[in-house]
């Protein structure tokens, strides 16, 4: 029986197009929601955004960071729109970098503002609440959609709930806790244990039980989270449409703070970035798709989930350079991250869109169960 079971499932897998919207399947043959809905979530391909929160720098204070590191600057320069907005253009990846601040309060007033006191008003009231806070550089670069991370992570459930049948969206987090050496700036407080837990505790005080993807829901009973996904455990379409999966993208000993004791991730909300062959494998962050192309053809194939980029630091939108979105959607990985869902026409055309169209399709590195 479960020899039919599979052969069965192979063929839905065999049946489904390339050109197929794996989001919204057509019905036609090679587009079934049958066939679509057997593949395994990490069989797609899908766009999203980087630093998916940013704001663009009010114009003073861009000015004297300029003035002092244009180059900086230049890398800074780039901004998004709101997280529902985003959702629905496509966007089946997002960012959320965040620092802690238990009590609350310790980043209400960037040193970049008090530095520029005629910038642009912003208000910064949500930063008086204790809890998470969504910030790509402390002092600096501060501005974001969603100041808290616990509302960003609401907005991404409320947009969930009204559309069912996405695929599984996944997000990525960066700790901030590298000090800013500049005079003057916040002292971070680092991710330790306590603040890891509290992390989790303020995700999990948003998704509800069910309403995530996460590292015990694939182990299952398997002993390791890496040998759950090369045994192909990551839960069908059927089952992932309308789920949230969430991965910790950070250094080697950033994640072993996140993970302690345990063997894989044990009870923890997020997936990690580690190396393939560790225990706690399931996901990795390629982000050079032209040097990394075989690595992440070989990570895609051994059941792990990668996220790499289109685009960095506003380069390829300068010179209107297609070559690295070209590598990262060939490459396969499932999630590619652009800043660009939409041209930014102070530099010009360039955009980065999932080949064919619609919101997802059939990874070119997948091989079939």
């Amino acid at each position: 029986m479960l020899a039919t079971l599979l052969a069965a499932a192979a063929v839905h897998a065999a049946a489904v197009s390339p050109a197929c919207d794996l989001e919204r399947p057509s019905g036609q043959p090679g587009c079934t929601r049958a066939a679509v809905d057997a593949l395994p979530m990490n069989a797609i391909q899908v766009i999203g955004t980087h630093n998916s929160y940013k704001l663009a720098i009010a114009p003073a204070e861009m000015a004297k960071l300029r003035a002092i590191n244009p180059k900086g600057a230049d890398s800074l320069d780039y901004s998004h729109k709101p997280l529902t907005e985003q959702l629905d253009d496509g966007a089946r990846q997002l960012e959320l970098d965040f620092v802690y601040d238990p009590q609350g309060g310790r980043y209400s007033q960037p040193l970049g503002r008090k530095m520029t006191p005629d910038t642009t008003p912003y208000d910064l009231s949500a930063m008086a609440k204790p809890g998470m806070k969504v910030i790509h550089i402390p002092d600096l670069d501060y501005r974001a959609v969603c100041t808290l991370l616990v509302d960003c992570l609401r907005e991404v459930r409320t947009w969930s709930k009204a559309h069912p049948d996405h695929v599984p969206i996944l997000i990525i987090f960066n700790l901030k806790q590298d000090q800013l050496k500049v005079p003057g700036a916040t002292p971070l407080l680092p991710f330790d244990a306590k603040a890891m837990d509290a992390a989790d505790a303020e995700i999990r005080s948003v998704f509800k039980p069910g309403e995530l993807i996460t590292p015990d829901l694939v182990q299952g009973r398997h002993k390791t989270l890496r040998e759950a996904v090369a045994a192909g455990a990551w839960p069908k379409l059927k089952a992932a449409r309308g789920k949230i999966m969430l991965a910790m993208d950070e250094a080697p000993d950033v994640v072993a703070v996140y993970r302690g004791g345990r063997k894989s991730l044990e009870g923890r909300a997020m997936f990690v970035n580690i190396d393939e062959r560790s225990p706690a494998a399931g996901y990795v962050t390629l982000n050079e798709p032209v040097e990394l192309a075989d690595r992440i053809r070989a990570a895609v194939k051994a059941g792990i989930i990668v996220r790499t980029r289109a685009d960095a630091d506003t380069a390829e939108a300068r010179r209107n350079d297609i070559a690295r979105q070209a590598a990262a959607f060939a490459s396969g990985a499932q999630y590619v991250s652009t800043d660009y869902m939409d041209p930014d026409l102070r530099f010009g055309p360039y955009v980065a869109k999932l080949p064919g169209g619609g919101r997802a399709r059939l990874s070119p590195a997948w091989a079939g169960p």
